[in-house]
């Protein structure tokens, strides 16, 4: 232990984990999720890696929190622009949204760094980004081929941008809110898929 940990010896576990995601999110997008570690973590914010476990976890759970986190700024202005909205409508402004959020925000270049190679399908498996999206979709009977096709387009437009903003605009509408007018009584009898 190091001798100035300075999260040993009291109950400090929610203000400990504050403060180590913080540097993680700063750290990542820095540097970028491959060159991120436990021990220059640690350094950051001065304590031993084995406070660092004990409060948030390893990498993986870092990074996943750290993501969940971020997110949610972007997804509170989302829900405010879709307050009331259904089907298409609903998905198209959030998607306009969150994507205009994310591209001004820091976490971009850590989610940048995270999408490797195709089949690295972590950020689409996540728990935290499945329930965003299911959010976004806004069926009262959860669909996850819904949100799972929103979840993958929404990723190749953020990591692929149109350079012309009113074209993507134009693409999002036309090509990504109709297969959000959906019967929801069929959606509730389809069968899940086996993933």
């Amino acid at each position: 232990m190091a001798a100035d940990d300075w999260l040993v010896g009291r109950d400090r576990h929610d203000e400990a984990a504050e403060r180590i995601y913080a540097a993680a999110a700063d750290l990542m997008s820095r540097h970028g999720y491959d060159a991120f570690s436990i021990d220059a973590l640690a350094a950051a914010v001065h304590c031993s890696p084995a406070t660092i476990y004990r409060h948030t976890g390893g990498k993986t759970a870092i990074r996943d929190a750290v993501l969940g986190l971020q997110s949610e700024r972007i997804l509170n202005s989302v829900r405010e622009a879709i307050a009331g909205l259904t089907g298409p409508e609903r998905v198209v402004t959030a998607t306009t949204v969150a994507l205009q959020r994310l591209r001004a925000d820091p976490l971009a270049k850590v989610m940048r760094s995270m999408v490797t190679i195709p089949g690295d399908e972590w950020l689409t498996d996540s728990p935290t980004v499945n329930r965003f999206a299911t959010e976004m979709v806004g069926l009262s009977t959860p669909d996850p081929l819904a949100a799972q096709w929103l979840i993958r387009t929404f990723l190749a437009l953020w990591y692929w941008p149109l350079k012309d903003a009113d074209a993507e605009a134009q693409m999002v509408r036309r090509f990504l809110g109709p297969p959000y007018t959906f019967d929801i009584d069929s959606i509730a009898q389809a069968p899940s898929p086996s993933r």
